[in-house]
């Protein structure tokens, strides 16, 4: 087996998952560049693909505008896909099938805690996310109906263990979390009805062949509650590699609303998609010197273990116009 999850009878199944919420911004760009050189450099000789998955399962914030123009931005930049695009809109279907598995296993409970209870009640572990306290884990039947008779539609949480989840992540090494303490019982379906992030991913990169998962440090923390799910649910884990985040001044993480990121003010600037791709490599340090370049070009010197080693920083990147 290859360090990222394929053997020679599977070959590496990488995959870049955008939500179109917003335009690309270097954030996006970067993620993507290091998901596809990962993907591609293992895989190169094993016939590997990607996939292009819209995680659209935020149905009110998703565009149809901003999808056509992720694509566009893909393939302005270089960055094709073997597969797709596939739409989480599409699949409620087979979350609800991965729903009625886990629910048939008596792991499944009605939530009734709202946005403020949750974090009156849960404590916060590591600057990461809140750990929830287990408030509607243990109500009685009657409880609920009454909440349910007064109106309150609950979300659905599973219920985990003690168990220790651990592995080793590409870039960021060893990590573990203890379950009960470090996690608590996660949602996988939201009051409004639509199903949770956690359980859609794991239901889709099991159903689309992915066994090569790279993406930003801050979703390291979530990776055992879908390697838990993984578990429950019989699906094989992908090989995990979190990569650094591009922050802006003060430490502040890029986000959409970071114009002078944007990818049409990144283009604007710098002239080509080709000197926006070297620009956003030099920053990741994925080479020595400023240069245009396509993704093609930097793969052929792209080494996940070197680039691990030239980090200083595992967690952050300064950006840099």
């Amino acid at each position: 087996m290859t360090e990222s999850g394929a053997t020679e009878a599977t070959p590496v199944v990488g995959r870049f998952a955008p939500s179109p919420t917003g335009r690309m911004h270097a954030g996006n760009i970067y993620a993507a560049l290091i998901s596809w050189l990962v993907a591609w450099l293992v895989a190169k000789a094993q016939g590997g693909r990607m996939v292009l998955r819209i995680e659209d399962l935020d149905r009110e914030r998703s565009k149809a505008a901003y999808i056509d123009q992720i694509q566009r931005d893909f393939e302005a930049l270089g960055l094709f896909w073997d597969e797709g695009p596939y739409f989480q809109h599409d699949r409620d279907e087979a979350y609800a099938e991965a729903f009625a598995r886990l629910e048939a296993q008596g792991l499944l409970y009605p939530c009734f805690c709202t946005r403020a209870d949750l974090h009156a009640a849960s404590a916060p572990h590591r600057g990461e996310k809140l750990v929830y306290a287990g408030t509607c884990r243990h109500l009685s039947a009657a409880e609920v109906e009454a909440r349910r008779a007064a109106g309150r539609t609950p979300g659905w949480r599973v219920a985990v263990d003690g168990r220790m989840i651990a592995f080793e992540d590409l870039v960021q090494g060893y990590y573990a979390q203890k379950l009960d303490r470090d996690c608590g019982d996660f949602l996988i379906r939201r009051s409004d009805g639509a199903f949770a992030y956690q359980l859609a991913v794991v239901v889709d990169d099991a159903a689309q062949g992915v066994n090569s998962v790279v993406r930003g440090v801050d979703l390291l923390c979530s990776t055992p509650q879908q390697r838990y799910l993984q578990d429950l649910l019989g699906l094989p884990h992908p090989a995990y590699a979190h990569v650094p985040l591009l922050v802006a001044e003060q430490n502040r993480r890029l986000s959409k609303r970071d114009r002078d990121a944007a990818l049409d003010e990144l283009l604007a600037r710098f002239g080509s998609p080709r000197a926006v791709i070297g620009h956003i490599a030099a920053v990741a340090g994925l080479v020595p010197e400023e240069a245009p370049a396509t993704p093609e070009e930097l793969l052929k010197d792209f080494s996940l273990e070197r680039f691990r080693e030239g980090l200083p920083d595992l967690v952050q990147i300064p950006w840099r116009s």
